[in-house]
């Protein structure tokens, strides 16, 4: 999966690659992206690339920001023309920033016109954009993604992929369907140490292996409703967007002073909790070092949680859950205040968690990886990595299918959670086998006009 191939060998794979590409279910493996219409959108290498960014709330506003500071590096030529925010402060506030740091850094030269809109339709009809970033909250992400691939724009998307699967099986559909570039805002594939632990783990030197440990921290904190009024300059409906009606609460959306942690990120209805939140970090390392990230995953999961009384707030605190892949390695998620990942193998163990790798023996993390063994993507800047591949038309570190799979372990988790009882997972029909009550959960009603 090297970045060495050229925009020249690419257009050469094109033609006979688009049409293989056509129509690539979830569970199957990907055709190369390299679709001719797609690649001569502009027109040469030099060509800039223009990006649209939806959501600049909390994370949206941090995505925008290295968006722009990877578009100004040395062979990349990207630039942000349009933000899309139902909050109008915050959309404002991001055509502010952005418009000041291309001032300072273009010194003089003519700098980029900034467009705003509060509804993401209107951004995704211009031609002239050719990506999108998506940071909207985790029930928005199917519907924005869905959107942008129709509109044949490269997406680069928060984590987790979908609020549920059966929206993530419409994302994959819609994004290989379009022949569109999509990468999972999963960062950690681009840490040199998650890469290596990865790996190592491969390639057999902690032995066979046995166990996966993921550890997630918990949520926790309280929200009592009061009458909050709603701000004229946000677009409550829009918002909501494709979930139930609620009276709006400032507690159950996100500050209007500031950028702190959302109150939605605890509501059900909106996300999973941290099973996702976190989540889907950490057990799509489990799923990378296991090689089964992209076409295969868990067959079985077995969860326990709890879920106290925290007023608005009603996603799990604490929780166990033990899962299994087909050649039984046990998958084991539990809270603890330090995220990460430990693999136990035979021959030792071996734990990564962000800015920190361990194992035992300490001589595990000295073993190189030969020639003839498994090497995996590198990618040093996930955000550069994005662009690289709009224009290269390449592979990304994170597609959608890798995205969903790991999404996958995290909502079936959710589910085994809420009943209470060990689930057994079909892999090639993506659904519970013999659960129609679990089955049912697989999917969250959509409110009009946003059904698929």
């Amino acid at each position: 999966m090297s970045k060495s191939i050229s925009r020249r060998a690419a257009l050469k794979k094109g033609a006979a690659a688009a049409m293989a590409a056509a129509t690539v279910s979830s569970a199957a493996t990907a055709a190369p992206l390299l679709l001719p219409s797609t690649l001569n959108r502009y027109g040469s290498p030099n060509a800039t690339i223009r990006i649209g960014c939806i959501g600049v709330g909390r994370m949206g506003s941090g995505d925008m920001r290295s968006l722009l500071a990877r578009g100004l590096e040395e062979n990349v030529n990207a630039r942000i023309v349009a933000v899309c925010d139902p909050d109008g402060n915050r959309a404002a506030a991001a055509k502010a920033d952005i418009e000041k740091r291309y001032a300072d850094k273009l010194s003089g030269a003519p700098t980029p016109e900034v467009d705003v809109y509060s509804d993401f339709r209107k951004l995704l009809e211009r031609p002239d954009i050719d990506a999108v970033s998506i940071s909207t909250p985790d029930f928005w992400h199917a519907g924005h993604g869905v959107a942008a691939a129709r509109a044949k724009k490269d997406i680069y998307i928060q984590k987790p992929l979908t609020l549920t699967i059966d929206e993530g099986k419409h994302l994959v559909k819609a994004v290989r369907e379009n022949g569109v570039i999509l990468q999972v805002g999963s960062q950690q594939r681009s840490d040199a140490r998650f890469r290596q632990a990865c790996e190592l783990v491969r390639n057999g030197r902690v032995g066979k292996l046995r166990q996966v440990e993921v550890w997630l921290p918990p949520d926790h904190g309280t929200a009592q409703p009061t009458a909050t009024a709603k701000p004229e300059w946000f677009d409550y409906d829009m918002w909501m967007g494709p979930t139930a009606q609620r009276e709006y609460n400032e507690l159950g959306v996100h500050p209007q002073k500031g950028y702190g942690r959302p109150g939605w990120l605890q509501r059900r209805g909106y996300t999973l909790g941290m099973i996702t939140g976190w989540g889907s970090h950490m057990n799509d390392i489990a799923q990378w070092a296991r090689g089964t990230d992209r076409d295969s995953g868990l067959v079985e999961m077995e969860a326990q949680a709890h879920f106290p009384q925290r007023g608005m707030w009603d996603v799990h605190t604490s929780y166990f859950a033990r899962g299994k892949w087909a050649d039984g390695v046990t998958l084991i998620q539990r809270t603890d205040p330090q995220a990460g990942v430990t693999f136990h193998g035979s021959e030792g163990w071996l734990f990564v968690r962000r800015g920190g790798i361990a194992a035992g023996p300490s001589s595990i993390l000295e073993e190189k990886i030969s020639e003839d063994e498994t090497h995996l993507y590198v990618s040093s800047d996930h955000y550069r990595n994005f662009l690289e591949c709009v224009r290269s038309r390449e592979e990304p570190i994170c597609p959608v299918e890798v995205g969903h799979r790991s999404n996958t372990v995290c909502i079936m988790t959710h589910i085994s959670m809420l009943l209470g009882r060990k689930l057994k997972w079909d892999l090639q029909k993506e659904m519970f086998i013999g659960d129609d009550e679990a089955n049912a959960m697989l999917v969250e009603e959509r409110r009009d006009p946003w059904k698929f």
